[in-house]
Parts: structure tokens; sequence; C-alpha cells
């Protein structure tokens, strides 16, 4: 699918952004691969790891649209992963987390259609579903946006999905790397929030994996959700320190317990593949998709009425030894 193809990356400096180039520079022949980011020092840096002939390399922000424009010439596919992710920097900056994670979102959908780029998948987040903070609240409006954008191609061929998964392994801003460096510098006890919280966790490489089988399948106006396993992060702390003692610190503003990928209002238009759920649009687009098969022949099926899928009830877990493993 991207062979001799042009792909802009979107926050292509972050830890998703490296990743994903390093899976297509491995797999593919890319025409090119532009890393569209507003620092430049984290350019400077990823240049020194990628510098094959295909790599292109934008400093420019998604809030301007006119940059965003140049850089989508001629791209066939854009994968939009820059966002303002700090739950608690969000909710002291609102209007910058409105302007890069909403503004932002609409100006990356008008230039991809203005461009004629093919499909662009979004990347979201499980704070997006029934949000309770100010980034869930700003990414649910993204989701909402790139689901409707559909709308707005008119005779276009250009086609908007999104991808919902949940925390990164080692990502840059989990909590796992936070806890190497306290373990690294000797700060004991870990801090945990709360013995039981939950999160879904997800590895860079499947994650990776999964927005790639997902440009092959998607129609236009999915939001595809993985199946991936959950955590105690109380299991995950006691896995990383030995099983040291911690300390209980309580839960920062605007986070949850649980986090949850599909809502029970979610399930009337939910549906069940393999390895992945997908959620209709909740809009009747001017071209009508058959959203029980997708784009390469897989079938769905409907969830039952009331269907979760959270945390705190999902059915796969990892344990600590299969944590480590992963680490």
């Amino acid at each position: 699918m991207f062979n001799h193809k042009n792909i802009l990356i979107t926050g292509g400096t972050g830890s998703f952004g490296k990743k994903f180039t390093q899976i297509l520079l491995e797999r593919y022949k890319p025409n090119k691969i532009i890393i569209y980011s507003r620092d430049e020092q984290k350019h400077f840096e990823m240049q020194q790891t990628f510098n094959d002939s295909c790599m292109r390399y934008f400093v420019g922000d998604v809030r301007d649209f006119k940059r965003l424009k140049k850089a989508m010439q001629d791209v066939n596919f854009v994968i939009h992963a820059a966002a303002m992710k700090h739950v608690h920097i969000a909710e002291y900056n609102p209007m910058e987390c409105i302007n890069t994670n909403i503004h932002g979102a609409e100006y990356v959908i008008d230039a991809a259609i203005d461009s004629g780029v093919e499909k662009v998948i979004a990347l979201s987040t499980d704070k997006a579903a029934n949000p309770i903070n100010l980034y869930g609240a700003t990414k649910l409006a993204s989701d909402k946006l790139f689901v409707a954008a559909n709308n707005m191609v008119g005779k276009r061929q250009t086609r908007f999905s999104v991808v919902r998964y949940g925390n990164v392994i080692g990502s840059r801003g989990s909590v796992v790397p936070f806890f190497k460096k306290l373990l690294s510098d000797g700060n004991e006890p870990l801090p945990i929030t709360d013995e039981r919280m939950t999160r879904f966790l997800i590895t860079l490489q499947e994650g990776v994996d999964f927005v790639i089988k997902n440009f092959e399948r998607m129609q236009g106006g999915e939001i595809f959700i993985p199946k991936i396993p959950s955590m105690k992060i109380i299991d995950l702390a006691m896995a990383m320190s030995g099983d040291r003692p911690y300390k209980l610190v309580g839960i920062r503003p605007g986070e949850k317990l649980h986090e949850a990928m599909i809502t029970r209002e979610d399930s009337l238009r939910t549906l069940e593949f393999d390895n992945h759920y997908v959620i209709k649009p909740t809009i009747q687009f001017s071209q009508v998709v058959d959203f029980m098969i997708n784009a390469i022949g897989e079938e769905g099926t409907l969830v039952k009425d009331g269907f979760e899928y959270a945390s705190d009830t999902n059915e796969q877990w990892l344990n600590k030894k299969e944590f480590m493993d992963i680490l």
C-alpha cells in the first residue's frame, strides 16, 4: 500500500511517529516520508537516525493551516498524531489544548481535502470515551470532526477514519518511563494514585501495526479500537520495582480510576471483528457504506446492547511477568 507513495505524519518526531517511520522504511519503499512537527530539536535528533533519501522534515504547527497545506502537496496518506496529551497541562492551559487538538484537527482535515489526500487516520485515546477532563473532551471533539469530514469531501477521494487505543507502554508521557526514572534515581517508594486503578496497555509496535492494517480496512468514518489487555497500575509498579513498598498519593485532577474505549451508549453502533472493534458513525453519509464488511472483506457482528469495553471489566489481563517480558 505504501510503496512509491507519499506519507505525512503530524507530530512525527514523537514516539509513534518514529516507530511508524521505522516500520515504513523496513517494510515498504515509500517515495517520501514527511515528518511534520513544531520542535526543531526533535527534528535534528530524528534526522540522526532516519536520514534515508525519502525522508523530508517540515518544521510546522498543526495550528498553521498555510504551512500544513504546503506540507501536504502530493501526499497520499496522512497519520495525524500531533496533540497536547498531558491531562494536567491541558487543564491549566485550556485554550492551547483546544487550539491544538480541535482547531489543529480542523486544519488537518481542510488541508487534506484541498490537497486531494487519499486516506487520513487520526490517532485518538481512551480518554475520549465519556471524557471527564479537557484533554479527553478535545479528543472526542477531534474524533467527531474526522468522522464528519467524510461528509465534506463531495466527489473527492479523501476518506477519514480514527484509531483509538490505550496507554502505549514506554512512550513519552506514560507512567513507565516515569517509574523508570524514579527507580534509577533511587527515589522510593513509588507513588501510586489508587490501588484499584486499571489501564489498557499496548506496545508501540502493536499500535503501529494496527494503524497500518486499518489503512487497508477503512472505508471512511470508522473508529477502530484494538482488543488489548488491561493491567492494574499497582501490579505494573510492583513488577518494575520488584515488589518494593509504595505510597498512595491520590488521583490527580481529571484522572479516572478506569478507562473505557467503548461506552454503553456506543454499543448500539459497535461492531466486533476478530481482533478489533469498530464504532460506526452517528451520522448518515451521502454515500451509503456497509460497515459490517470492511474494505478487505472482514465481517463484523453487532455487539450486545449495553456492551462496554472498559479496562476494569476487560477479558484480557497482563500479569507482572508478561508485562516485564514486554518491557
